[in-house]
């Protein structure tokens, strides 16, 4: 596991996507996450949606689902889970630009039996009842979490007894080098605000030491590292055109303006094999105990 040098606390996590709130829609647009190019002729929003579309079928959501989107960002993911898949919804996020956009662009309309509900609030302390999910997607949320042991606890929480999790992470390699964890991945989780990255072995360990069954793992690296091509492209063009956006970047007072440098780091990492992109799915087993998933 490679961990920042600096530990991330939520209120850090929150600070920084509020203050890259209009970078972050600028660079990236409502899916705050990778997308799945199929070539490189692709949209990014159109392989942004692409990825969503995986989560939902390995998930299994229809009609009256009920799921949690956990880190659900400006609140995209979970409208398309509403909206075409008739799903009832809730989001939670630590940021509150985010929670703000979500509600906002809540529509009014949603299919019968669907809903969306957005909350601002630290996943490891929420309000949840057990068992109150059949499906918990985390999109890219992981690494943000102080605890992940703790996450994957209350993931098993709060699934239904055959519930799934389906889980898009940010993952080093099995084995970084010391070049690569020194100049890439501790860097990206410092400067990300990330408390720590693990491998994909790692995490699914933490998976089955929570009560959890991983089901399966799909290694999605070289299908969205394109993603970074376009989020530097997109950073240098506003850097290039905006003066507001230059003094940003040049004002020491704005702390949050080593991202610029974050967006290359994350684009080598995936180049050099460091960093990793996985999908996975796990369920709380039939028989898993509430003793077995409060541990």
């Amino acid at each position: 596991m490679i961990t920042s040098p600096r530990p991330a606390r939520p209120d850090d996590v929150a600070r920084h996507y509020d203050e890259l709130d209009r970078f972050y829609r600028e660079l990236w647009g409502e899916h705050l996450h990778h997308g799945l190019f199929e070539g490189r002729r692709d949209a990014p929003q159109d392989a942004a949606a692409r990825l969503v579309r995986r989560v939902a079928e390995l998930a299994r959501i229809g009609p009256g689902t009920e799921v949690c989107d956990v880190g659900c960002g400006y609140g995209a993911t979970s409208r398309v889970l509403a909206l075409q898949h008739g799903a009832r919804v809730q989001g939670i996020t630590l940021s509150r630009a985010q929670v703000d956009h979500a509600r906002r662009s809540t529509p009014a309309a949603l299919p019968p039996g669907a809903s969306l509900r957005f909350h601002q609030g630290d996943w490891l302390a929420n309000d949840f009842g057990d068992q109150a999910f059949d499906v918990v997607v985390a999109i890219e949320c992981l690494t943000h979490m102080p605890d992940q042991r703790a996450f994957f606890r209350e993931v098993a929480r709060t699934l239904r007894p055959g519930g799934r999790l389906v889980m898009c992470a940010w993952l080093t390699s099995e084995s970084p080098g010391s070049l690569a964890r020194r100049f890439l991945l501790e860097p990206i989780c410092l400067e990300g605000e990330l408390p720590g990255m693990g491998s994909a072995s790692e995490t699914h360990d933490l998976m089955a030491e929570a009560g959890l069954e991983p089901l399966e793992y799909h290694d999605l690296s070289h299908r969205v590292r394109r993603t970074w091509s376009v989020s530097a492209s997109r950073l240098l063009g506003a850097a290039w055109r905006d003066p507001e956006v230059r003094g940003l970047l040049r004002d020491p007072a704005f702390r949050s303006r080593v991202f610029a440098r974050t967006v290359f780091r994350i684009w080598t990492a995936y180049r050099v094999g460091a960093m990793r992109y996985g999908l996975f799915l796990a369920r709380r087993p039939l028989s898993c105990s509430a003793r077995t998933v409060s541990v």
